[in-house]
């Protein structure tokens, strides 16, 4: 009984020390997406211009392209240079035993690290629908109608090199974050309405303040020159000179309003 006793109390203690580690290994994984306000609205299906569907610019790894990568001593998820092993075969052949080649493929940006993914809800302001109830005994209702055609549009906080490849990483890293439709630009359509009433009292003026949200992502790109090695039968990848740069980004959110309402006595 006593060797059963001390058994049970070494597989316990290990199961109280495992446990917090993975549970912390799980919340960095699996991170809760953004909490949209009720104040922000999805105008996708009366958005007036059809923006294009922003898919995420991951591109599947091929089988040889999976071996080139587990090879690399630094992690690659660009997937621009992705698309460029996939596209890629040498065939293993007897008379390639004595074969010795190193192949430059250039300096590209590698990987991204996300450090802080932040929703911005008043981004820019798009559009003032107004009212003048001062002379009214009742209750004005109105709702959102858009203008004027809006394009709202994203960018990188700074000049760095490769940057639409670093823009589609960052990209991948702030959707998988927020699980929101993103993309570095989007456009709300003239005429675009919403039927949500909002009501103006009598003696006041009412002003419907329209935004575009967006998100700020900021992060580390990991550079490095690529080198494919041939040596026999194996192709390994070789990354020198790796450097780190921090970057940051705002990238919209496509097909949402953030809406602000005021009803005031005096005009703004």
């Amino acid at each position: 009984m006593k060797w059963y006793s001390f058994i049970f109390t070494v597989i316990f203690s290990l199961f109280l020390m495992i446990t917090p580690a993975y549970a912390e290994k799980m919340g960095k994984a699996a991170k809760p997406p953004v909490k949209v306000p009720s104040s922000v609205m999805n105008i996708a299906k009366e958005n007036t211009y059809p923006n294009s569907t922003q898919d995420q610019p991951y591109l599947q790894p091929s089988d040889f392209t999976k071996q080139l990568l587990k090879s690399s001593n630094v992690k690659i998820e660009n997937p621009d240079l992705i698309r460029i092993f996939n596209e890629s075969n040498i065939n293993k052949s007897p008379f390639s035993i004595g074969l010795r080649a190193t192949i430059f493929l250039g300096l590209w940006p590698l990987n991204y690290e996300s450090a802080e993914t932040s929703p911005n809800w008043e981004y820019q302001k798009i559009n003032t629908n107004y009212f003048d109830n001062r002379g009214g005994r009742t209750n004005y209702q109105f709702h959102y109608v858009q203008e004027s055609q809006k394009v709202i549009k994203g960018g990188l906080t700074a000049k760095i090199p490769n940057s639409e490849d670093v823009k589609k990483m960052m990209l991948i890293k702030a959707m998988d974050n927020t699980n929101l439709p993103l993309s570095f630009d989007t456009i709300v359509g003239a005429g675009t309405k919403k039927d949500q009433i909002y009501n103006i009292p009598p003696k006041r003026l009412g002003y419907l303040y329209a935004y575009a949200p967006a998100v700020n992502e900021k992060g580390k790109v990991t550079y490095g020159e690529v080198y494919l090695v041939l040596k026999g039968t194996k192709r390994i990848i070789t990354v020198k000179n790796v450097t780190s740069q921090g970057i940051g980004a705002w990238i919209p959110v496509q097909d949402h309003v953030s809406f602000g309402f005021a009803a005031t006595e005096r005009p703004r």
